[in-house]
């Protein structure tokens, strides 16, 4: 899932607004970091021209993805029904959840992942592949060309790059534990995302109210949700909604229940991170560049590993 700092489109991480609800637990609340406040260029400000209406054409695209161009619709090129802002929440505009803002200014820029210069366009149809589990949009066709002039104009004078990314709490010294988090989520998260993690479908159109967090529908292997650092970051940041959020031992476990299901695998994923040496300690999937396990590099603890390789490209 995430453009510079990170973006799920998937790749993203492309990860997942997981709208948990109900009481956190451990006591200790997460920090009010969704709170905080992006600045953010205001889109009724656009004039009703050509240029506003792509901008605000590909605001749509990134909000109502799955009604555009999912599965089913005549030019189906998201492959699950989630959105965009299903994991960049509020269109990419809110802090600390995976802010699309200011993140047109990072491209092009030289991606570990694919071991070349990618442009944003590259850096989409990443995120159309992974988090949405589809097929990359034509570079030069209507939906990739609004998209960006969204991404554009969320650079443009007066937005503030605070709040990319999701946050950062401290990496657990034990490795996540999916047995402990699975109580967690049936207390909290369940009554909005299911006991099986289906999320619930909108009333209207071909998308979700609320996300799934597995399965056939939700992001593949290769996003950057699926990955556990991003996706407990996630969690603690913005789960549940309104707050008081998950301590940070909780959201660690409760990514690890998340992540030990199963969901959709993304071919050729032996072809990332062509210099070992870059690929992410949580990297959910092999080869390696170590002797860890492949469960110690799902779950963690990832000090170790990190020492492993002396701190470098990690």
């Amino acid at each position: 899932m995430r453009f510079g700092i990170g973006i799920a489109l998937g790749g993203a991480v492309g990860a997942i607004a997981l709208a948990c609800s109900g009481p956190a637990t451990r006591g200790a609340p997460a920090p009010l970091l969704a709170a905080a406040s992006l600045t953010v260029p205001d889109i009724a400000r656009l004039p009703d021209d050509e240029a506003g209406r792509l901008v605000r054409r590909g605001r749509d695209l990134v909000a109502h993805t799955a009604d555009r161009i999912g599965p089913g619709t005549a030019r189906a090129y998201s492959g699950n029904g989630l959105d965009c802002q299903s994991c960049h929440i509020e269109a990419g505009t809110r802090a600390f959840a995976l802010p699309l803002v200011a993140a047109y200014a990072d491209y092009p820029q030289y991606r570990a992942r694919s071991g070349r210069v990618e442009t944003i366009a590259d850096r989409v149809n990443g995120c159309m592949m992974r988090s949405l589990n589809g097929r990359p949009l034509p570079v030069d066709g209507p939906e990739m060309t609004a998209i960006v002039a969204y991404l554009r104009f969320l650079s443009s004078a007066g937005a503030s790059s605070f709040g990319r990314g999701t946050g950062q709490i401290a990496e657990l010294s034990r490795p996540a534990d999916p047995q402990r988090g699975s109580g967690i989520y049936a207390r909290v998260c369940a009554a909005c995302h299911g006991v099986d993690g289906a999320g619930q479908k909108s009333d209207e159109g071909k998308g979700y109210a609320v996300p799934p967090l597995w399965g056939r529908d939700s992001f593949n292997d290769g996003a950057g949700m699926a990955r556990l650092i991003q996706a407990a970051n996630f969690i603690h940041a913005q789960m549940p909604p309104g707050g008081p959020g998950l301590a940070g031992e909780d959201a660690w476990d409760v990514a690890a229940y998340v992540e030990a299901h199963p969901r959709p695998h993304k071919a050729d994923l032996d072809a990332d991170y062509p210099d070992r040496r870059t690929k992410p300690v949580d990297a959910p999937y092999g080869p390696y560049p170590d002797g860890f396990d492949a469960r110690q590099h799902r779950f963690g603890p990832f000090a170790p590993i990190r020492q492993g390789h002396d701190g470098k490209g990690m």
